[in-house]
């Protein structure tokens, strides 16, 4: 903690530096952004180049899933729905809903090609909110082990995807360090 300056906004480069100096973890800690936004509840689109250290599990709305779904058995973290199947869907609306698990068009998971949406989450796309009522976001980027270049390129995808000038504060932290804030016109 005598290593950050909590008054000082680092570079890139920099950051990551000193969050690796001043992690406490004895294991592959995660990489963490937190962003203080201009506006709540965002939702935007990212496709990050490298690995965020987690594999997105998609599964295709069918007849024998919606019946799994209602059994219990949910083992995916994404459903991509067609358009004609969602009147069906709507059946265990109660058990996805409070899950995040409904398919919506907002978000894209409802959508005459269900195979190309799949490989699209698959390949690393995926879908980052902000909180609902508050204008900040909070998501995993990487693992600590990856190299730099690596883990700058998944922050450039997020501060791209969302777009600078939506961000008023950028803030990094592995899973156990203090926060440290980033100098966001370094980044543009």
């Amino acid at each position: 903690l005598a290593k950050i300056d909590r008054t000082k906004a680092y570079p890139l480069p920099q950051a990551l530096s000193l969050l690796r100096q001043v992690s406490l973890a004895k294991f592959d800690a995660s990489l963490e952004a937190h962003l203080n936004l201009t506006e709540s509840g965002l939702k935007v689109n990212v496709k990050f180049p490298h690995s965020t250290g987690r594999k997105l599990r998609v599964a295709i709305a069918d007849a024998p899933l919606l019946e799994a779904i209602q059994a219990g058995k949910i083992d995916f973290d994404v459903l991509v729905a067609t358009p004609q199947l969602m009147p069906q869907i709507a059946k265990v609306a109660k058990i996805l809903g409070p899950r995040g698990l409904m398919p919506n068009p907002q978000a894209g998971t409802v959508t005459a090609d269900p195979d190309k949406k799949k490989q699209a989450l698959e390949s690393g796309q995926i879908i980052i909110s902000g909180e609902p009522k508050s204008p900040l976001m909070h998501l995993v980027l990487g693992k600590l082990s990856m190299t730099d270049p690596d883990l700058m390129a998944n922050i450039t995808s997020l501060i791209t995807a969302v777009t600078p000038k939506r961000i008023t504060k950028l803030t990094l932290a592995s899973t156990m360090s203090p926060g440290i804030k980033v100098d966001l016109s370094t980044l543009s």
